[in-house]
């Protein structure tokens, strides 16, 4: 097959979404297949004028015998070329509707949502990455069963963590410093907790500026500068060497379209300490970790308490997590349940 990918510049960008971007471009590659990533300019979800014509460039130069495939974080842009993504058999990937993310405020959401809903009817398929995403493309925006098709992300081989030894609890959080990953509610969980023995590491570049910076004041307001590293945006290796000390993973996030770091925790054997933000929790069950409602801090204070105190109960659900995490896919299967979907037009 001869498949384009368009998705907004620049494909490098660390985040759940263009990992697995990465991961499947790399996968149909090796599987022999011709893929062109298309690196979309502007701002985007919601498009200005350089990526509605960066979207529209890009589309005139699609070879005529190419699948277009386009990451839902752009789709907004080709708002104008709606009639001729219907005629190209164009493919969504939908990691999550844009319209769903809490960071924005209500108009810019409602403008998302339309152009989402108009959008989506012009696919032949719609690539998603979770069942629950599926279901609230189904109920809240109009896409057909028939034309919706699941395949989450895979996890690579990794080794099983090895924990800090103790006698505290080193806690990792991997994710963009933005509202929706929801830091600020695990520091204030955490905040709760000062009669414990606990260390927190947030791995994530600050994705937003203003919004980083108050982590910063609230973990000082706290009293909690001494035991938070604020670690950046990391990768590879230098990652790598924070999962293998990690006795526990914990992000408070307000709304995932899969939960990929979340897999990640459990193909290493962390247990994990989540908010059930869209389908963060459909991986975690009690012999893994805990779930508490989005935004309550409190509650997740409390589950947070029983984890890092019960050492042996840390270990136990350490082997249930290391269990659940090799029973995961992995990119070699889902990159050619991506293959299937895209070749059933040819």
């Amino acid at each position: 097959m001869r498949v384009v990918l368009f998705v907004p510049a620049p494909l490098a960008t660390v985040s759940g979404g263009y990992n697995y971007d990465r991961a499947v471009v790399a996968g149909l590659r090796r599987a022999g297949h011709a893929v062109e990533v298309v690196e979309l300019a502007g701002c985007h979800p919601l498009p200005d004028a350089t990526a509605e014509a960066a979207a529209r460039d890009g589309w005139a130069a699609l070879a005529a015998d190419a699948i277009p495939v386009i990451d839902g974080l752009c789709l907004p842009s080709f708002a104008a070329l709606a009639e001729s993504l219907a005629a190209r058999r164009t493919i969504g990937l939908i990691h999550h509707p844009t319209a769903l993310e809490p960071d924005r405020d209500e108009a810019a959401r409602e403008a998302l949502r339309r152009a989402e809903c108009t959008l989506f009817r012009q696919l032949a398929r719609v690539i998603v990455t979770s069942s629950a995403t599926a279901e609230r493309l189904a109920t809240e925006f109009g896409v057909l069963a028939e034309r919706l098709a699941v395949v989450v992300p895979g996890t690579d081989p990794a080794p099983r963590s090895e924990g800090s030894g103790g006698p505290g609890c080193t806690i990792l959080s991997v994710g963009v410093l933005t509202p929706r990953k929801g830091h600020d509610v695990l520091l204030r969980a955490l905040g709760r907790l000062p009669d414990l023995d606990w260390t927190l590491t947030i791995a994530g570049g600050a994705r937003d500026a203003a919004y980083a910076a108050t982590l910063h004041v609230l973990a000082a307001e706290l009293d909690l500068a001494g035991r938070v590293t604020f670690a950046g945006e990391l990768v590879a290796e230098a990652l790598e060497a924070w999962w293998r000390r990690a006795d526990l993973f914990a992000l408070a996030t307000r709304f995932e379209g899969y939960g990929m770091a979340i897999a990640e925790a459990l193909r290493r054997g962390v247990p994990v300490a989540v908010t059930d933000g869209g389908a963060a929790g459909a991986l975690v069950t009690p012999q893994t970790g805990v779930v508490a409602a989005v935004g309550d801090a409190a509650a997740l204070s409390r589950a947070l308490r029983r984890l890092i105190f019960d050492r042996p109960l840390r270990e136990v659900m350490r082997d249930a997590a290391w269990r659940a995490g090799q029973a995961l896919p992995d990119w070699t299967s889902q990159t050619a349940a991506f293959a299937a979907v895209l070749a059933e037009g040819e």
